[in-house]
């Protein structure tokens, strides 16, 4: 376990989680919303492993998160609308879903063409994936029973023999985001979480 400071996060200790996610570990971390499991966004080997881990279906997508719109904007295809939109939100407590693009590996997409994309608002996760250079894959940490876990003990007590690194980042009071899709700029609420939607009721 790495103990990082969330607000003024030591960038030593930065680079040696970004070290495991490059040599193909899986990492849980904070955000700002629940504590997230992931990976290297182009390590398919991390995204079967994760997908073990939660005992996920593999028909159900994964998101993940990019340190900013620039960088959304290689992974989706991102209208003036869409970018006018989360310009205003980001980064925040939403996932977005847009029309995925080649980059983004299949395996997260199972039969649809749009992915789910969050910018948290917490600079642990902003400087992981600006030092990585790639996104991250973002599915949150859950007890057996389907709680969110928010603590960085819990999280160990779970997870510490199964993925390659934690970091703490101090106590989370676990919320899942807002989820959006903006596909063919038409507003859609898919699930009403943390983060405020009523500029789009």
């Amino acid at each position: 376990m790495l103990s990082i400071n969330s607000q003024n996060p030591q960038m030593r200790l930065i680079r040696k989680a970004v070290d495991v996610l490059r040599q193909g570990g899986i990492i849980i971390y904070p955000t700002d919303t629940v504590y997230g499991l992931g990976c290297d966004l182009s390590n398919k080997k991390g995204i079967e492993r994760i997908y073990e881990l939660k005992r996920r279906n593999r028909k159900q997508p994964l998101s993940f998160i990019c340190s900013d719109l620039k960088h959304i904007s290689q992974y989706a295809k991102v209208t003036d609308y869409a970018y006018k939109t989360m310009k205003r939100l980001l980064p925040g407590p939403y996932t977005f879903i847009l029309e995925a693009s080649r980059l983004v590996p299949k395996i997260i997409l199972p039969k649809r063409s749009t992915t789910g994309i969050r910018v948290p608002d917490n600079q642990i996760c902003l400087d992981l994936i600006k030092e990585l250079g790639q996104p991250i894959i973002s599915t949150s940490v859950k007890t057996a029973d389907g709680e969110d876990l928010g603590t960085p003990y819990e999280i160990e007590e779970r997870f510490g023999r199964t993925v390659d690194l934690i970091i703490d980042g101090g106590i989370i009071i676990p919320e899942p985001s807002s989820v959006i899709s903006l596909v063919d700029d038409n507003i859609e609420i898919i699930r009403n979480g943390k983060g405020d939607v009523s500029a789009f009721l």
